[in-house]
């Protein structure tokens, strides 16, 4: 059975984008990066809205690109290597391999991907993991704070939620980034 992750970088004030949409102050370093792709080596499927699939399909040709370091080419083959489902009543296409579109979120679909996988799942975006926290689908949430305080924006957890959890993993970065993880407990 495969577990459904939430992962996300956020402000220490908790925003994932700032009021004007920019999350340039969350690009990851070297150390953040090799650590994040180990996080993404048990990952079988992807889930994303619509947005978030328009950031993250950069990943699609990013590692084809010559003179990439190597942690980034990296992290783009494990993304390239897993499925990804796309929900969203607005897009047309895709632009990657492995890709599907689903018109909505369907949390009970989604209980029974996890069920069925033995790999584990990503759920991206804050919209739509809002979406699979409210029906208790996230079993574990692995947030990388950042020490930057950007007073507004789009929030990487929702307000209407309460989740006990329990700290698994705790890591402090050089550039002052902290990694938190949680297990669900109620």
């Amino acid at each position: 059975m495969g577990k459904l992750i939430y992962a996300t970088i956020a402000s220490l004030d908790g925003y994932v984008a700032d009021k004007d949409g920019d999350f340039d102050w969350a690009e990851p370093d070297k150390e953040v990066h090799r650590f994040v792709n180990e996080l993404e080596r048990p990952i079988g499927t992807y889930l994303y809205g619509r947005r978030m699939y328009e950031v993250m399909v950069y990943w699609e040709t990013v590692g084809a690109v010559a003179g990439q370091p190597s942690y980034v080419t990296e992290f783009a083959e494990l993304w390239r290597a897993a499925e990804k489902i796309v929900y969203s009543r607005t897009l047309a296409a895709v632009s990657s391999i492995r890709t599907r579109i689903e018109p909505e979120f369907d949390p009970h679909e989604v209980g029974r991907m996890k069920a069925a996988e033995d790999r584990d799942l990503s759920v991206g975006g804050p919209h739509l993991a809002a979406q699979a926290i409210r029906a208790g689908l996230v079993d574990e949430f692995q947030l990388f704070v950042v020490p930057d305080i950007v007073g507004g924006g789009t929030r990487s957890l929702p307000d209407d939620v309460r989740v006990g959890l329990e700290l698994l993993d705790e890591h402090r970065f050089v550039n002052g980034a902290v990694y938190l993880h949680y297990r669900v407990t109620g």
